[in-house]
Parts: structure tokens; C-alpha cells; sequence
């Protein structure tokens, strides 16, 4: 009888505590209260393993590379490798065929006309009067993004910001619900908003563009953070006439000042890396004044540091520009990072960073180096197919826009004209295959069938959207771009342009090495898995299971 009631008092007990509900707090605690989405507009993949041994600080890059999870094979799949894009995919988990965002700007082939990726007739600039730099909103995206998830999944009452030089870089990642987006508008000196986020500014967006930063910054001048010989070491020379001169034609080497643009160019700023200080002091203002991550419902914090794109179209990859742009801007990040612990609290974020594309070799450097490379150029090879076209007794205005590698008829035209579409194709595909960079020029929607190995027919596919792309694609030979005599450009998919990073830190990530190869598009679904939401309604990724504790 003795050994009865023991047994009965365990099996009441057990069942108890089976039944009894579970904590809020602990609950709670296993989701990290903000995440932080870094995109580092123009970085490589190599530029970490590279750069490593000359961060100054262990709490930068390197924080992500001993504490938390790098996925060291994450490719873009889908062409074109370009800013609006990157930031686009990484948010929904999509591609162009899907989320809309074909290019930084495409033609419309329903309007006839050429479309800016966020440009809104329908709102007007806040924090700047009468300019048409706020003319913009995310209306343009046509899926949901990991911030509207977020918001969806509580009810609308998580706090979703997006912060950038670009507005691209801030808008579509912070998505159509989001609290608020802000962007520098390089007249003023001033960041900016539009009324499809509200009437006013916030006040704390007002009081640090009152502080007048980038004058301070510019005062400062841009001199290297290390000694010439790492620079030497690692670098092409200091002075190339294939570098472009953002900064002024008569400053073409370090040390670069900058006090000149006081109080008259405010957009030289984006060509340095201060660039990425001013964006990060708005996301630390943010990050404060807006309470992010103070409560037990998941806040997004959208960061997209532009500068390194400005600096690395100008200098290309292998300057001593961008390897200082570099090392500064890993003391940035060990500052934001200082920040979200002392704000936050260590262990109740979570931090991705990864890029929106990456970047080739200048080509004139590539050919002193005998590697392959070149230019063509979009608008060059449109007024040649024109008069190709009016040799023939055709109209030059049958080839309506050549961007981002594809090329649109003028449909209308040709229906009125009793033009044949495979004709019109024939003719501009033998002319442009004669080109010395053109690999091949291939049918749009036929690109599933391309003579391409499969993976790259894929990307074709991933990137082709009716109402915004082209008739035909042009396939590049690796090395060659569209571009000019000084600089350098990307938007292909060979690995130098869609190789690049993806690092993780924070609540409910696995500290290690991640070698599988995984996508851009994964990143999205990794996230809504780490907080047990819905995916992006677009999205076609998958979660990156090997990051997640």
C-alpha cells in the first residue's frame, strides 16, 4: 500500500509539472529581442581572409570570424549582381523573377519607360523641401521582407528601421511596414525621409543632422590607419592613371584632404569611409532614441554601409583605398558592436553581415597582370545596333533600352512596323557575338535552355522578370564589364562579382566554419527561423540550419 501512494504522489507530481505553463521570461529569452542586419554594399568574400591580419580591433569583423558563424560559400543566384538587388534578395529570400527589383533602375517594358528602383510619385521629401531625393518609397517590391514578417508575427508592434547613404540600401530592407527609413541626400548634408513613413522627421533624426557631422568628418581629412609598407605589401601602387578621382583631379594618392568641401560638397563624404561613420551614429541614435531591443517583442535595426561601393568603384579592390576603408570601417563595427551591448545587453541580439554584390578587377589593372578583362559599353553598343538597324532600312528605334546586360525591344514599334521578332533578334545577336567580350547573347525567356552549364542558366532565370526585363541577355566573358576607362564595375555572375560574405553573431547562433555552399537567398529564412516566424512570402531560400543552435 505504501509502495501504491509513492507511486500515485510521483505520477501527481510529474503530471503537475507537464501541465503547469511555461515562463513568459524564459520563453521569451530564447528569441533575441533585435536583430541587426548589416549589408556592407561592395564586399568580396576574400576581402576578410585577406584584410584579417591588419584589423586593429578583435571586437570588428573579426568579433563574427572567433564568436560567432561564417559562411565561408555564399553566392548571389541570380544576375544582376547590383545594389538594389542584393538588398532586395537578402531581406525577402527572393530574386528578381519574384520580388520585382531587376536593377538598380530598369525599363518598364508595359510603361515604355525607364523606372528608378524606389521611385514614388505619390509621396514627397521629408526632411529636405521640394527636393525630389525623398520621392521614395518600397512600392516597387513586390513581396514582403523579413521586417514586415517581423511585424506580422507581433501584431505590428515591433520596430522596424532602415538607415543608409543610398536610398536603396535603406528602403527596401526595412520593407513596407516598416517605423522609418532614412537616407543622405548629398545636397543638404542632411538625412532624409519621405511621407511614406510620416509628415515629420523624428526628432532625434533633426538633432543629429543639427550636430552638422559631416563637416567635423571632413575636417578630419582622410589619412591611412597603418604603416605605408602593409599598404605596399598588399596593394597595387598608391597612384594609377586607371583610378578614377572622386575626391578632386588634383588628389590622386594618400593623404587626401578634405576640408575644401566645409560647408559646399556634401557628396564627397559617400568616397570616404565616413561614410560608414555617419550611418552608424544614426543607427546608434536610432538604437536609443526609438528603445530598440528593449522589450520582449523582436526589433529589426537595417544597416547598409554604402561608402565601401563608392570607394571601391573609384579605386577598385586591390587599392590602398579600399584596404583602408576596410580597417576603418572594422573599428566602426567594433564601435556599433560596443553599442548594442551596452544598449541591448550581449547576449539578446543577433547580427548578420553580409554584402548586396561584390566587384571585379579594374580591367586596365587586370591586363598589366595578364588576367582576362575588358570594357563594353551599354550605351555605345545601343547607337550601333541603331545604325546597324537603318543600314538594313529598319528603325534605330526598335532597340528601346540596353541596362543591366539586357536588351529591350520597342514591341509597340515593332507591331506597327510588321517587324518579326526572331528577325530583329538575328540581327542584333550576330552583330553583338562579334564583339571581342560578348560570350553569347541568348533569348530571355528561353535562358532555361541556354547552352550555359546549369547553374548559371539558373541565375538567368532567377533574374528575369517579363515586365522588366529584356528580350535578350548578354553574357559576358568573365572579366569584361560595362563600365568606363577609370574604375572598375559589377553586376555578372562570375564569382568576383557574386562570391561574398555571410557572418552571423548573437542569440541562437552556432559559433563555427560553415564550407557547404549556400545563397543569399538563405539568409531570410535562416532569420525567420531563428525567431519561429513566416517566411517572406516570396521567398524560395532555405534556412541555413548548421548556424543555428
Amino acid at each position: 500500500m505504501r509502495i501504491y501512494s509513492i507511486l500515485c504522489f510521483l505520477f501527481l507530481s510529474f503530471a503537475s509539472k507537464a501541465q503547469a505553463p511555461k515562463s513568459t521570461q524564459s520563453s521569451a529569452s530564447s528569441k533575441p529581442k533585435l536583430v541587426v542586419g548589416i549589408v556592407v554594399d561592395q564586399m568580396r568574400w576574400d576581402y576578410i581572409n585577406h584584410f584579417k591580419p591588419y584589423f586593429t580591433s578583435q571586437q570588428g569583423f573579426l568579433r563574427f570570424v572567433n564568436e560567432g558563424a561564417s559562411c565561408n560559400n555564399n553566392l548571389i543566384p541570380y544576375v544582376p549582381t547590383v545594389t538594389a538587388c542584393g538588398h532586395t534578395a537578402v531581406y525577402t529570400g527572393s530574386t528578381p523573377a519574384l520580388h520585382g527589383i531587376t536593377g538598380n533602375q530598369w525599363y518598364d517594358n508595359y510603361k515604355q519607360k525607364t523606372v528608378y528602383c524606389v521611385e514614388d510619385p505619390n509621396v514627397v521629401s521629408v526632411g529636405v523641401e521640394g527636393s525630389p531625393a525623398g520621392k521614395m518609397s518600397p512600392v516597387n517590391v513586390w513581396t514582403t521582407t523579413i521586417g514586415d514578417e517581423i511585424k506580422l508575427a507581433n501584431n505590428f508592434k515591433s520596430k522596424v528601421f532602415g538607415i543608409s547613404i543610398k536610398d536603396r540600401g535603406a528602403i527596401i530592407p526595412a520593407g513596407h511596414s516598416a517605423d522609418g527609413a532614412f537616407w543622405y541626400d548629398s545636397k543638404s548634408g542632411n538625412f532624409i525621409s519621405s511621407t511614406y513613413y510620416g509628415k515629420n522627421l523624428p526628432k532625434w533624426v533633426s538633432e543629429f543632422n543639427g550636430q552638422h557631422r559631416v563637416d567635423s568628418l571632413y575636417a578630419k581629412g582622410w589619412n591611412l590607419s597603418l604603416v605605408k609598407t602593409v599598404y605596399e605589401a598588399n596593394c597595387d601602387g598608391d597612384m594609377n592613371a586607371y583610378e578614377a578621382t572622386p575626391l578632386g583631379a588634383e588628389q590622386k594618392g594618400f593623404p587626401y584632404t578634405l576640408s575644401q568641401f566645409i560647408g559646399k560638397d556634401y557628396g564627397k563624404i559617400a568616397s570616404t569611409p565616413y561614410g560608414n561613420n555617419l550611418v552608424a551614429e544614426m543607427a546608434e541614435k536610432a538604437l536609443v532614441s526609438e528603445q530598440l531591443g528593449q522589450d520582449d517583442i523582436t526589433d529589426l535595426l537595417a544597416i547598409s554601409f554604402s561608402s565601401p561601393d563608392y570607394i571601391g568603384h573609384s579605386f577598385g579592390p586591390n587599392s590602398w583605398e579600399t584596404l583602408d576603408g576596410y580597417i576603418k570601417l572594422d573599428a566602426v563595427i567594433a564601435q556599433l558592436f560596443a553599442s548594442l551591448d551596452k544598449q541591448v545587453g550581449k547576449n539578446n541580439y543577433t547580427v548578420f553581415l553580409t554584402a548586396d554584390h561584390a566587384v571585379a578587377n579594374i580591367p586596365d589593372f587586370a591586363k598589366k597582370h595578364k588576367i582576362p578583362g575588358g570594357l563594353i559599353s551599354e550605351s555605345s553598343l545601343k547607337k550601333e545596333l541603331g545604325n546597324l538597324l537603318i543600314q538594313k532600312g529598319m528603325s534605330d528605334k526598335l532597340i528601346g533600352a540596353i541596362n543591366e546586360y539586357n536588351i529591350h525591344f520597342n514591341h509597340p514599334l515593332m507591331d506597327s512596323l510588321d517587324v518579326d521578332q526572331d528577325d530583329l533578334f538575328e540581327i542584333v545577336r550576330n552583330y553583338i557575338e562579334q564583339k571581342p567580350g560578348i560570350l553569347q547573347v541568348i533569348e530571355s525567356r528561353e535562358a532555361a535552355e541556354a547552352p550555359l552549364p546549369a547553374q548559371l542558366r539558373e541565375r538567368i532565370v532567377n533574374g528575369y522578370n517579363p515586365q522588366r526585363s529584356g528580350d535578350l541577355f548578354i553574357v559576358t566573358k568573365s572579366g569584361y564589364m560595362d563600365g568606363y576607362p577609370t574604375g572598375t564595375n559589377h553586376g555578372v555572375f562570375y564569382n568576383y562579382d557574386a562570391h561574398i560574405p555571410l557572418l552571423w553573431y548573437g542569440n541562437g547562433i552556432k559559433k563555427g566554419q560553415v564550407n557547404s555552399i549556400n545563397y543569399m537567398t538563405d539568409i531570410a529564412p535562416t532569420v525567420s527561423t531563428l525567431l519561429g516566424i513566416q517566411m517572406p512570402s516570396g521567398s524560395i531560400g532555405k534556412p541555413i540550419l548548421e548556424v543555428l543552435k
